[in-house]
Order: structure tokens, then C-alpha cells, then sequence
């Protein structure tokens, strides 16, 4: 895929070195699940870790996207080797762990990083959808935590704006193949009819919705919920015809199901291997197909070894949802062309900040200028001076102040240095280059 490449390839600063905005982290593509799950910022959490960040002072300003798939420091005003720093040390993990696997974005790289983040083109299922949505609710956490600033809320703004035009110009999103879809097609290698057979939904939030949607309209036997709460467990439950349990009840009814799809936001795992052992002697070694969505894992690994039981988590789905990917490939060229555009135009955007303080002395420098004459003006006419003649002097006062520092420039360039000239002939609209020195 294309930009991959040269986001591999980029190396950590070694030194300290602060940039105007950096992107840091890794995703499935860098990193193995065993180590993107130590790293995985809980949304309940997430506002106080910004706060943290901003305090710690690797950056002024910070968004950070913790998902399944990847873990992303978005920073401005700010210097990636420290921020990689805090994310060790915020996750008591030593920085020599991670940095084999992190990849640090300077600005133009992270701009294009983020645009085709959202755009769905860096995502395990090319084209996804759900990305965008998550990028979203990282940056609302941001500014609900009072780190999303003036740089971090344009570049967001515009991200949000590149990825509606990409999915609005493209089919990038077209034949949509999503993890849920994986899951589905990936059972029928069990069974052969799923309408045949029960299947039990740990966990509540979005992933296991769209898993649920995905199932149910293969018309399964029995569907049911459980989660941490009843009540958005029993909502989905109203919703797909389904039970709804708490997730205590598991060990007592966990032989009664052949699929079980986890994803839940517990820092441990809920199925163990002795609760799987005691669930497969209940169904007399009838096999149960497992998928196990969660980052951290739901499911512990060992229950994968067993007889009788079929687990996958995500990495083993990526090189199903790639079969459906082929038709999507056609858009990628054209989404690169859209994103491109729009890096360029934002870094003209970020250039032009960083001229802002010279545009203000600059103007600041006319003001005083146009003060001293004017005061000297007044005072001209509050003796009696013929006005002509005073607003006369007052022309030819501010004329030669604010040609003075250009004039003198120009008289001591050196020989056969033109670019000066070039840059004043284009910045006065001159017709051009006459002597190289002047008087006033």
C-alpha cells in the first residue's frame, strides 16, 4: 500500500528534536497483537492520559487513537523520542520494547498518515469505515481534555473533510468487507449451516453490533448478549430477538453455544481455559468456533490449543478480509491523487502560521514608522507650517523608512548575487533590474 513504505522506514529521532506536528505510534502492520494490546488507552481513561501527556511535556498539544488495530500520538509543538517515552512509561513497558516497532511521522508524513488513516487506506480492511468514527471520538476526548489546539483541531478538521471526499469520489468503500463479515464466512468453514446453530455475543459496543448484524441475517437457531450491564446488552437483545445476561452467568451457560464472537473493553481475559474445558465435557466435544475480537484479549490464547475448538482473533482474520479486497484496490489511486492534493493544501496552511510572527513585526515596523511621521506632521501644523508642505515631508519621511532596510540590503549584496534582486523586483512589482545600488 501506498506511503507504507516510507512510514516503515522512518527512524525515531535519537535526539531531542521538537516538531511543529508529529504523529508516533504503531499499528498492525508494525506491531505484533501481543504488544498493541499492552499499549491499548482505555476510553475511560483517555482524558486523564492527555492531560498526563501535556503535563509531562513532550508536546503543547495531543490526540491520541487507541484502537484494536493501532495506538497513535498525535503531537504538535513537540519531540517524538520523549513522547515515546511517556508511552513506555505510561504503560510500565521499557522504551527498548517498543521502539523496534514504532514508527515516528515528522509533519508532511504525519498529515498524509492521518488523512489516509481516515480515509480507510492504512486500515487491516481496506476501505473500512469504522476508523472514522474512532478518529472522531479521540478528538473529542482531546478537546474534552483541553489538549486539542489551534494546529491539532485544523489538521483534524481537514482529516475529517479529506476522508468524507475520498468515500464521496471513490468506490473505495464499495463491497464493504469488514471483520464481522470475516467472522461469518470464516464459520461456514465449521459449520455448515449457521441457521443450525447458537451463538453467544460477549460484550456490547459496536464491533459486536455490527458482528450480530452480520450473523443474524444468516438466521441462526438462538442469539444472546452478555455483558458487563443489562441494559445495552438487552437493548441489542430487543433488537435481533435475542437473550440478554450478565457476564457472570458465562461459566453456567457457555456449553449451550457453538460461535461465540468476544469484544469487550476488560483489561483481562473473561473465557479462561478451565471455563472452556468445563463447557466442551457439558457439550460432549461438540465442536465451538471462537473469535475473539478484543485488544487486550478476551479469550486466553491456551484455549486455542484445546480439542474440539476453533479460536481466531483479529491478526488471524487479515488474510480473509484481503480476499475481498481486490475490487477496492481499482479507487486506491484515485484516493492517493484526492489525499495528496490536500496535504499540499494544508501545509501551505502550516507554512503560513509559521510566517505569521515575521508578517506581524513586519506590520508592527510599518506602524511605527507611520506614528513617527505622523506625530512629527501634527506638530509641523500645530506651529503654523503650510500644510502642503508638511504633508509633502511626511510622504517623503514614511517613503524613506520603509525603503531604508530593502535600499541598504540591495547596497551591500554581494556580486552576483541576484537572488535578492529577484526577490525584491518580485516582492515591489518592479519591471526589472536596474543598477545593483542605490542612494536615498
Amino acid at each position: 500500500m501506498r506511503g507504507w513504505s516510507i512510514i516503515r522506514l522512518q527512524s525515531l529521532p535519537s535526539c531531542a528534536m521538537s516538531m511543529q506536528l508529529f504523529a508516533l505510534g504503531m499499528n498492525h502492520q508494525s506491531a505484533p497483537l501481543e504488544l498493541r494490546e499492552k499499549v491499548v488507552f482505555a476510553a475511560e481513561r483517555l482524558q486523564a492520559a492527555l492531560a498526563e501527556l501535556v503535563r509531562a511535556k513532550p508536546v503543547t498539544e495531543a490526540a491520541i487513537i487507541s484502537t484494536c488495530n493501532r495506538t497513535e500520538i498525535y503531537g504538535a509543538s513537540g519531540d517524538p523520542s520523549q513522547a515515546l517515552e511517556w508511552l513506555a512509561g505510561y504503560h510500565s513497558i521499557a522504551p527498548e520494547e517498543l521502539r523496534p516497532h514504532v514508527y515516528a511521522l515528522p509533519q508532511e508524513a504525519a498529515v498524509r498518515h492521518a488523512f489516509r488513516v481516515a480515509s480507510g487506506l492504512d486500515s487491516m480492511v481496506l476501505g473500512e469505515p469504522q476508523i472514522l468514527g474512532q478518529m472522531k471520538d479521540a478528538v473529542r476526548a482531546a478537546h474534552s481534555a483541553g489538549t486539542l489546539g489551534t494546529t491539532l483541531n485544523r489538521l483534524f478538521q481537514r482529516t475529517f473533510a479529506v476522508a468524507k471526499d475520498v468515500r464521496s469520489n471513490t468506490r473505495i468503500g464499495a463491497n464493504v468487507v469488514s471483520m464481522a463479515a470475516a467472522a461469518v464466512k470464516l464459520s461456514g468453514r465449521i459449520f455448515s449451516s449457521i441457521s443450525e446453530q447458537k451463538v453467544l455475543f460477549v460484550g456490547a459496543g459496536e464491533m459486536i453490533e455490527l458482528c450480530a448484524t452480520h450473523f443474524s441475517a444468516q438466521h441462526p437457531r438462538a442469539m444472546a448478549f452478555a455483558n458487563r450491564t443489562l441494559e445495552r446488552g438487552e437493548s441489542l437483545a430487543q433488537r435481533f430477538n435475542a437473550r440478554a445476561m450478565l457476564l457472570r452467568e458465562l461459566p453456567e451457560v457457555l456449553a449451550d453455544y457453538d460461535i461465540v464472537v468476544s469484544c469487550t473493553a476488560s483489561s483481562l481475559p473473561i473465557i479462561g481455559k478451565g471455563m472452556m474445558e468445563r463447557a466442551i465435557r457439558v457439550r460432549r466435544h461438540r465442536p465451538v468456533f471462537m473469535v475473539d475480537l478484543a485488544v487486550p484479549r478476551d479469550i486466553e490464547p491456551e484455549v486455542g490449543a484445546m480439542d474440539d475448538v476453533f479460536l481466531y482473533c483479529i491478526d488471524d482474520l487479515v488474510e480473509l478480509v484481503r480476499e475481498g479486497m481486490d475490487e477496492r484496490q481499482s479507487a486506491v489511486v484515485q484516493a492517493e491523487a484526492i489525499i495528496e492534493t490536500q496535504v499540499d493544501s494544508f501545509l501551505h496552511w502550516m507554512r503560513g502560521r509559521e510566517r505569521v510572527p515575521l508578517i506581524r513585526q513586519l506590520r508592527d515596523s510599518g506602524e511605527e514608522a507611520r506614528r513617527a511621521e505622523l506625530d512629527r506632521a501634527l506638530k509641523a501644523l500645530a506651529r503654523g507650517d503650510d500644510p502642503r508642505v508638511v504633508l509633502d515631508a511626511m510622504s517623503h519621511g514614511l517613503t524613506n523608512k520603509l525603503l531604508h532596510a530593502p535600499t541598504q540590503a540591495l547596497n551591500h549584496v554581494d556580486s552576483g548575487d541576484d537572488d535578492l534582486s529577484r526577490t525584491i523586483t518580485r516582492l515591489y512589482k518592479l519591471q526589472g533590474s536596474g543598477a545593483q545600488g542605490s542612494e536615498e
